[in-house]
């Protein structure tokens, strides 16, 4: 049953998570000591943030081919939208509680995309769960007609 709508809904969170490793949360005109030496910050910066990142990638691909227990793909699917939303408050508390020390006054800091592509696998991480439940009360009005 990989053809589900879930699955694919579940593929485009992953990808949504992976592409987290190439697009920065933020950049900056200066470089900033201990966060942003390049001027860029991304997943890449923190240990912590390459391990949420990671673990939404994984968690989104497993979560597919568990399409026989769907109980525990709900679970994961509902670990996918915790994920997403994680993955953007820790990168700007990290940010913030980092980038201390740095002259406010002088330094500008923009977001950029990735700072908003956890948004995408938090809608189809939803979108999943939505489907995953449709499809076990569909199974379970199913077994009430046998």
């Amino acid at each position: 049953m990989l053809q589900r709508v879930q699955s694919i809904y579940l593929l485009l969170s992953s990808l949504g998570f992976g592409s987290l490793f190439m697009l920065p949360f933020a950049t900056s005109n200066k470089p900033i000591p201990q966060l942003m030496q390049d001027m860029i910050y991304n997943v890449q910066d923190s240990p912590i943030l390459i391990g949420l990142t990671a673990l939404g990638v994984v968690v989104a691909l497993v979560a597919i081919f568990l399409f026989n227990n769907r109980s525990l793909q709900q679970k994961l699917s509902i670990l996918v939208i915790i994920f997403a939303i994680f993955v953007p408050l820790v990168a700007v508390l990290l940010m913030y509680n980092e980038g201390t020390a740095f002259n406010e006054q002088t330094t500008i800091i923009e977001d950029q995309a990735g700072l908003y592509m956890p948004l995408i696998p938090l809608l189809f991480g939803f979108l999943a769960y939505k489907g995953i439940q449709k499809d076990d009360k569909l199974v379970r009005s199913m077994d009430r007609l046998r």
